[in-house]
């Protein structure tokens, strides 16, 4: 039995029914979640509700009806919901839907607004009993409905539920028209906020000179909805649907019910779904409010990987006109970063992917962390790690010519790479010739590795403890059109 108290004190919240029938517990949930990537949703600190995230439910309740027509509230639903999106139906056809609206857990009294259509006993302050009944309504003051009629209490100290239940959230209002009475079936779906998911992958660098992971991938799913969920079962949608009303919600560790160790067997069933990837959960979750869940998306596997000492310059960036300005795309900085890429063994949704790797007592030690988009498989998921501690790079500008009357303009460069490190390493220089679309590399003291209309990369080996130098020159080349003299 629980209590609840007056405004200052302590209030209730959300469960079932109206003036006579009552909605009864829900039979079964189903979650679909989209990704969201709202900080505030995973956030470890901090508490209530949040506004990010999507989610849509399908609820199946037993309600009590009399035949006719009747109001009948339907509660312990989430306060972010979208109400125009909010459907209820009767699959066995013995009732219909006349009207509906949806009353929102807001003010002092919200937590009261779970109870209407509930057996409840109002308390004074000295703990004497008020009134006893069916709560009819909460807000400058509670209805109740009693044996010996109805009475209207408005100063009161606690309010005591006679099921046992204070459920939280906001109530449908229903005017229901039944064809007989008795308990009937109604399934209940609407989208809410407070509710999303996104991928966390965990990949350890393997011993060795090859560059071999162990990856690990979960889905993190986040409730701040103001409600828990118990035994919902749940699919996780990976793409990002078009949300179009600005109005919409925005898009403890528990686990699947289950063994620890989850087998193939019991890994989410993975499937197309339009233009996006659906993973249903084997078993029913649990997601008690104001947590972050983890489970299981692939098993875990060993996949070969790329690492690279990247120093890049400039980008893809292609100008409406020939740039013949002096001093454009000069310093380049010195920091070389280091990445990490792998293929995809199979669709990796969006998420985070954070890299560890054995330090010499064989304690993983976190390197570097990513932002992975969805990536179909066989596709290159790329990610940067963080500034290479031992490598350094300086460029400059060793030539420069414009020819205004043969439309040409040449320029050269070097850059010296340096390593402080004990071991010999291998740097890419990835170069963007950015002045014009058309140019030519017209001598280089190393031969690209690859080259595009937009790039130009060499990989340059650098001694342990030492140097190496890489010199360049482009050609440029346009037309009257292109630049009028």
């Amino acid at each position: 039995m629980t209590t609840a108290h007056h405004p200052a004190l302590a209030l209730a919240c959300v469960a079932a029914l109206a003036s006579t029938p009552a909605a009864r517990a829900v039979d079964t949930t189903a979650l679909t979640l989209y990704r969201s990537d709202s900080p505030a949703l995973y956030a470890s600190h901090g508490g209530g509700e949040v506004d990010e995230g999507y989610a849509v439910v399908r609820e199946q309740r037993s309600l009590s009806l009399v035949a006719g027509t009747h109001d009948v509230v339907i509660g312990d639903l989430p306060n972010a919901l979208d109400a125009e999106a909010l459907a209820l139906g009767f699959p066995d056809g013995n009732a219909k839907v006349i009207s509906q609206r949806l009353l929102l857990a807001q003010g002092a009294d919200a937590a009261l607004s779970g109870l209407l259509g509930h057996q409840v006993s109002v308390l004074g302050s000295n703990g004497e009993a008020l009134a006893s009944g069916t709560l009819l309504r909460a807000g400058n003051g509670l209805l109740v409905r009693g044996a010996n009629g109805t009475t209207l209490v408005r100063d009161y100290a606690a309010v005591r539920s006679a099921e046992g239940d204070f459920p939280l959230g906001s109530s449908l209002n229903l005017r229901v028209d039944a064809a007989r009475s008795g308990q009937a079936r109604a399934v209940l779906s609407y989208p809410t906020s407070g509710l999303g998911w996104r991928a966390a992958y965990v990949a350890t660098l393997q011993p060795g000179t090859a560059c071999r992971l162990r990856f690990e991938s979960r889905a993190s799913i986040a409730n701040r909805s103001g409600r828990d969920w118990r035994d919902a079962q749940l699919t996780l949608i990976a793409g990002q649907p078009n949300m179009a009303k600005a109005s919409a919600p925005r898009p403890m560790m528990s686990m699947v019910r289950g063994p620890q160790d989850m087998v193939a067997g019991t890994l989410p069933q993975q499937e197309s779904l339009g233009d996006y990837r659906s993973y249903t959960l084997p078993g029913t979750v649990e997601l008690p409010d104001g947590s972050v869940s983890q489970v299981p998306l692939y098993t875990d596997r060993t996949l070969d990987c790329e690492r690279t000492a990247l120093y890049e310059n400039g980008n893809r960036y292609q100008p409406p006109r020939p740039i013949v300005e002096r001093d454009f795309n000069l310093d380049g900085g010195s920091a070389i970063v280091s990445t990490l890429k792998l293929t995809a063994f199979d669709s990796l949704p969006a998420g985070y992917l954070r890299v560890l790797t054995a330090d010499r007592h064989g304690t993983p030690q976190f390197i570097g962390e990513g932002r992975v988009e969805d990536t179909p498989k066989g596709s290159d998921a790329s990610i940067t790690l963080g500034t290479a501690f031992d490598l350094r790079a300086t460029r400059e500008r060793t030539a420069f010519h414009v020819d205004k009357a043969g439309r040409t303009l040449d320029e050269a460069f070097r850059i010296n790479l340096s390593n402080a490190g004990d071991s010999a390493r291998t740097v890419t220089v990835r170069e963007h010739p950015g002045r014009w679309r058309q140019w030519t590399l017209v001598s280089s003291s190393s031969k690209p590795s690859a080259q595009t209309p937009d790039t130009l990369e060499f990989r340059v080996d650098v001694p342990a403890s030492g140097k190496a130098v890489l010199d360049y020159a482009v050609r440029y080349q346009w037309t009257a059109d292109d630049q009028p003299l």
